[in-house]
């Protein structure tokens, strides 16, 4: 078991990472999985647990706390009459396909690569959030048929490979197909539940060697992390969504962009060795 001296310092910077996760969670609908990826992998990987799966792990985790993180979520913004029901029905079931087509393709993979898919998309996402603009239009209704199999498919496949809830992807996407801002936002946290639940689930089953895994690990979750991030995260996902209801969240899109662009410039660099 790692020392008491390391395990009280990463308990206590995941209860901060914690809390910050849900008000990002709630503001923004880009869920916490941005922030808690690399954080998972700071913390594990200080504590001495660096294996060739210690990416599935945290990706895992990660997706685990984005279970309750969303569910808290909808309920808040349902309560607000801002969830599109007809639109997560609509894209439901390839979400969840998505989903468990990440879940094999991330437990086949070695850390090192998921850290640089991890990278590059985090890039390029908060590229998007800096640059993006609000005019922007793919359409004026969100799509149907095959095309929405195909974007809802891939949503979920590429948020198992971050780790995140959809919501990243998702708010743009339902964007630039015409729905408002505050509408995309809601929908976006019902996104990460129908990730999270399957591919969680999926997770659970994943292989991973004894000696590579932190203590209480099931699967590829770990069962403290999920614990300490969500008892933060019930408590200011509510406080997120009441500040996503009355902020101009362009500013702070920003900021967050720029900061997602540093973590994920950092987990390129690790990937690549520097």
């Amino acid at each position: 078991m790692p020392d008491l001296s390391l395990i009280l310092p990463m308990l206590a910077l995941l209860l901060a990472i914690g809390a910050v996760a849900g008000v990002i969670a709630g503001l923004l609908g880009v869920g916490g999985g941005l922030i808690l990826v690399p954080a998972f992998f700071y913390a594990f990987t200080a504590l001495g647990y660096d294996s060739p799966q210690i990416m599935q792990i945290c990706l895992a985790t990660s997706l685990s706390t984005i279970i309750v993180t969303s569910v808290r979520s909808v309920l808040a913004h349902h309560a607000k009459g801002a969830v599109d029901w007809a639109i997560l029905r609509g894209w439901a079931p390839g979400l969840m396909l998505g989903a468990v087509l990440g879940v094999l393709v991330a437990s086949g993979l070695r850390s090192v690569v998921l850290q640089g898919i991890f990278g590059v998309l985090g890039v390029l996402a908060g590229g998007y959030l800096a640059f993006g603009r609000a005019n922007w239009r793919l359409g004026v209704a969100m799509p149907g048929g095959a095309l929405r199999a195909a974007l809802s498919s891939g949503v979920g496949f590429l948020a198992v490979l971050m780790g995140i809830g959809g919501g990243l992807f998702g708010v743009p996407l339902m964007t630039v197909y015409g729905q408002a801002i505050h509408r995309a936002v809601a929908t976006a946290a019902g996104f990460g539940l129908l990730i999270a639940v399957p591919s969680v689930i999926a997770f659970l089953l994943v292989d991973i060697a004894p000696e590579g895994r932190p203590p209480l690990t099931i699967g590829a979750v770990n069962l403290p992390a999920f614990a300490v991030i969500v008892a933060m995260t019930l408590l200011t996902t509510p406080l997120g969504v009441r500040l996503a209801h009355r902020l101009d969240p362009k500013p702070l899109r920003r900021v967050f962009a720029l900061f997602a662009i540093v973590v994920a410039g950092n987990m390129l660099r690790k990937a690549a060795g520097f």
